[in-house]
């Protein structure tokens, strides 16, 4: 048995701060940013002292059109494995189209996409949980995500169609109240009415987040102060239920050690001012008992409905899914029914969010290229969809600006050539001038 209560994300600019901080129970990591066999020294401590480290998934995209990648999820299960992990989260999302559903190429979002509240998508959905569940060692817990868009023809509210979800998979949730008070800011949603509606009793633990409003929309960033609106959403939660554990993130823009601890205190107090922590302290102490011996983290109640989707379901999924997608990154005309206006802001949304990840995948490109990065980082993505993740994502825009010409500056194209070659074959290339000299050569004959 496993015990949660307040929580911090960790990440490795603030692990020294977090080791130090009082009242940290949990923490929670980016499952895809450990490697099990060389977990961070911060993360040992923390679990020789008795922390409880839970990885948080967020490439599965369980809400997409394929099943799971089986790689991916003995990958993730590796992860839990590695850090003694009662619990394992994802989110109710598509990240990536396309592929042999359509007919078309691969587009990857970089980002967690809304699924359609539909029959079809929630038939899809249902099953790849399942598939997933059966994969891992421990329970899984699905989170509900931000969206700065809606889709059209939906059949149910957010409350609906979580609630039909845990019913039939008996899967936990993890519920975020900033992703909550996002789609109440821009899909006009009343977080209240989503509450009255999800089965609280599946609850595994609660997200807390800040963000900023620009232009009338909410923009969900992990790098902005906790708001009162999110902190009320959070009381009202708890006075529902008492949260089995709530976690504070933060994913950049790291403040001092005593703002997050100050943070970490208005949570707890909104909880307590719910009840939530009543006669348990904290934020509300519960237990999350291990998934059973076997290696399958599904409940014992769990319910399957008879019979899969038909292949046809999921079909129509990807068909609508890749449209979106292809529109947000690619530049193709908006499918019928959206928003444009929305469109527009998630695209840019998107592309700037590209930016950011390949700056830190590849930190030498913004140095190399200076003020210059972003605007041309910006250009090539608006017509270059990403198809197999950031760090090739990094490479191919290299190639861009090499074969593109738009490196007048012989400095500054030798120095991005240098940066390519280094990371674009097998290995890295020697410091030697002899096996450098060695392999231009052979570069040389083999194209004659």
């Amino acid at each position: 048995m496993e015990r949660l209560g307040t929580g911090i994300g960790w990440r490795p600019e603030i692990a020294d701060a977090v080791e130090r901080m009082p009242g940290i129970d949990w923490v929670e990591v980016v499952a895809e940013n450990v490697c099990p066999g060389h977990l961070p020294e911060s993360l040992r401590r923390l679990r020789e002292r008795g922390v409880t480290v839970i990885p948080h998934g967020v490439s599965l995209g369980l809400g997409g059109a394929e099943r799971p990648d089986a790689g991916r999820l003995a990958a993730l299960a590796e992860r839990v494995e590695a850090l003694g992990a009662p619990l394992v989260t994802e989110h109710i999302a598509f990240v990536r189209a396309g592929g042999p559903l359509t007919a078309s190429p691969r587009l990857e979002a970089g980002h967690l996409l809304p699924v359609p509240r539909t029959r079809d998508a929630l038939d899809v959905l249902c099953e790849n949980i399942r598939i997933a569940q059966d994969a891992l060692p421990v329970p899984l817990a699905v989170e509900n995500i931000a969206a700065l868009i809606s889709w059209p023809g939906e059949e149910m509210t957010e409350g609906q169609f979580l609630y039909d979800l845990a019913d039939r998979t008996g899967v936990r949730l993890l519920i975020d109240v900033a992703n909550l008070h996002t789609n109440h800011v821009n899909r006009a949603e009343d977080p209240a009415e989503a509450l009255a509606e999800l089965p609280l009793e599946a609850l595994a633990y609660v997200h807390v987040a800040g963000g900023f409003e620009r232009d009338g929309v909410w923009h969900d960033s992990h790098a902005h102060p906790v708001p009162r609106p999110v902190l009320d959403i959070l009381t009202d939660l708890a006075s529902r239920v008492s949260p089995p554990g709530v976690l504070l993130e933060r994913d950049e823009n790291f403040p001092e050690p005593a703002e997050l601890e100050g943070e970490l205190r208005a949570i707890r107090e909104a909880v307590e001012k719910g009840g939530g922590g009543a006669g348990q302290g904290g934020a509300g102490r519960a237990t999350i008992s291990r998934g059973p011996s076997s290696g399958t983290g599904r409940a014992a109640s769990s319910t399957r409905p008879a019979g899969a989707p038909a292949e046809a379901a999921r079909q129509r999924l990807a068909l609508a899914q890749t449209a979106l997608l292809s529109a947000l990154v690619a530049g193709t005309p908006a499918p019928e029914g959206f928003d444009r206006v929305r469109l527009g802001v998630q695209a840019r949304a998107l592309a700037g969010k590209r930016a950011d990840v390949v700056a830190k995948v590849a930190p030498e490109l913004p140095l190399i290229l200076g003020a210059g990065y972003r605007p041309a980082f910006l250009a090539y993505a608006h017509g270059a969809p990403m198809t197999d993740g950031y760090r090739r994502d990094a490479l191919a825009f290299a190639e861009h600006l090499l074969c593109g010409g738009t490196l007048t500056e012989a400095r500054t194209r030798r120095q991005v050539r240098e940066w390519w070659l280094e990371r674009s074959g097998p290995a890295p290339r020697s410091r030697r001038p002899a096996v450098r000299l060695a392999r231009a050569t052979r570069k040389v004959l083999l194209r004659r």
